[in-house]
């Protein structure tokens, strides 16, 4: 947590802003957290042990850890932003479960080699994406395939 701990102050210093016990409780909750949260699911694992955060802190917080790199908002397709630690981090892609909402990182060499060559062959300078699989997880499969199977 001491490089982003940094990193934050380190932007935070270059835009006159301060290092608030706030900032650094998000930071902490967000790190604890080990997976794409929305504000409000940040907001209400806060509540208890800090309840002078409000949402709007929380929002312009995450915000703030965007714009120093710290991490990135997603959308995946349900109206809600996102959020996920990119800082130290490698580079995954994501399975999206339109059922259960449930988000599966993944790495796979294949795919970033063929997006390389696919840029290559176009002559395309490729400085980040994003690749994001929309179906259902196994467990949603599995509880239609035997939904429909009762039904018959």
């Amino acid at each position: 947590m001491k490089k982003e701990e940094t990193l934050l102050q380190e932007h935070i210093a270059k835009h006159h802003l301060k290092v608030t016990k706030e900032r650094s409780a998000i930071l902490r909750a967000f790190m604890e957290a080990e997976r794409h949260v929305t504000a409000e699911e940040l907001y209400r694992m806060m509540k208890e042990k800090h309840a002078s955060i409000g949402l709007a802190t929380i929002y312009r917080t995450l915000n703030l850890f965007c714009e120093c790199g710290l991490a990135e908002q997603r959308q995946f397709g349900d109206g809600h932003a996102r959020y996920e630690l990119t800082y130290n981090v490698n580079h995954h892609d994501h399975l999206v479960c339109t059922q259960c909402k449930k988000i599966i990182e993944f790495e796979n060499l294949d795919i970033e080699k063929l997006q390389d060559k696919v840029a290559k062959a176009h002559r395309f300078t490729v400085y980040s994406h994003k690749l994001e699989l929309y179906g259902l997880c196994a467990d949603c499969a599995k509880s239609n395939l035997a939904s429909a199977e009762g039904k018959e």
